[in-house]
């Protein structure tokens, strides 16, 4: 088995800045991805709040991240990990995945997070064909359709404004009186004159072969309503990935996600976490900060 000093599972943008951060020190680590480096980041349609750009989109950051670290550090995608088991060897931890297994001194979780799901009556049968949560990659089949985005968070609103700029009709659907989402994304909504819905949740989701229209319920006054539409799209957060991180027995807090110190440690030694796996700010920039601490960490408890 090959071996390493330290393992990151996830090539998200806090993975990938641990690779840089662990390559540059010294160090023989490896990323490993089970998908594409970059996870939903890739799904980002624009960025207006990354230090050094005035606007880029998830995809473009992610692919100069991707190259700045692959000379700091090997990446493997495409390469789910499976099982990770511990023992008392100086290689405390074999990582075994769907083509290799790797032994490591030390693993940083990166395993980022999901889509989080309405649970609408309809949402996964039409699934692909009307309900989408990927603005980015469905936005373009609905140029000049009705459509709804369901969310009240920043990401919602981006792509709500996305969406808007591809030429779809788009109303926002939020089940509070008012966005969590950052004021200025809030204005441009008001300036693009995006229709909003406000104390609404989707019941359901109808249509024949393709989608046609949702069952609006209001929260306040639990009136049902029904809303011609094209399509769906929806975001409203997301679930950590912790399948790993249950294995190893580390802890999580009553929300599912890893609990970590200010050393990004977990209450396991020599086992690491960052980004939206983790407690904490769900922010691009924030991950790529943890994956520089636990990098550092990760090297200074090997010496």
């Amino acid at each position: 088995m090959e071996k390493y000093d330290i393992i990151i599972i996830g090539a998200g943008p806090g993975g990938l800045t641990a690779g840089i951060y662990a390559g540059r020190q010294g160090t023989r680590n490896l990323i490993i991805d089970r998908d594409l480096a970059g996870g939903i980041g890739r799904e980002v349609p624009e960025m207006e709040n990354y230090p050094g750009f005035d606007s880029i989109s998830g995809l473009e950051l992610i692919e100069k991240m991707k190259a700045q670290a692959t000379k700091n550090t090997e990446l493997h995608e495409m390469e789910e990990v499976v099982e990770i088991t511990k023992s008392d060897e100086e290689y405390r931890f074999t990582v075994k995945t769907t083509k290799d297994e790797y032994q490591t001194k030390t693993v940083i979780l990166a395993t980022g997070s999901s889509h989080r799901h309405l649970d609408a009556k309809g949402e996964d049968e039409f699934l692909g064909k009307g309900v989408s949560y990927c603005a980015t990659c469905d936005g373009f089949f609905f140029q000049g359709r009705d459509i709804i985005m369901v969310g009240g968070g920043n990401s919602a609103l981006q792509e709500a404004l996305y969406l808007n700029n591809l030429g779809a009709n788009v109303t926002l659907i939020h089940r509070r009186d008012e966005f969590r989402a950052q004021k200025h994304l809030q204005d441009q909504i008001k300036e693009a004159g995006i229709n909003t819905i406000m104390n609404a949740t989707v019941e359901e989701i109808k249509g024949e072969m393709l989608v046609e229209s949702v069952t609006l319920k209001d929260t306040v006054t639990g009136e049902v309503s029904e809303l011609p539409v094209n399509g769906v799209f929806i975001s409203v957060g997301y679930v950590p990935h912790t399948e790993l991180a249950q294995q190893l027995g580390v802890e999580l807090d009553e929300s599912g996600h890893i609990i970590i110190d200010n050393d990004q440690k977990t209450n396991v030694d020599y086992v690491y976490a960052i980004g939206d796996v983790c407690i904490g700010l769900k922010q691009w920039i924030v991950a790529c900060g943890e994956g520089a601490v636990a990098a550092t960490s990760a090297f200074h408890d090997i010496q």
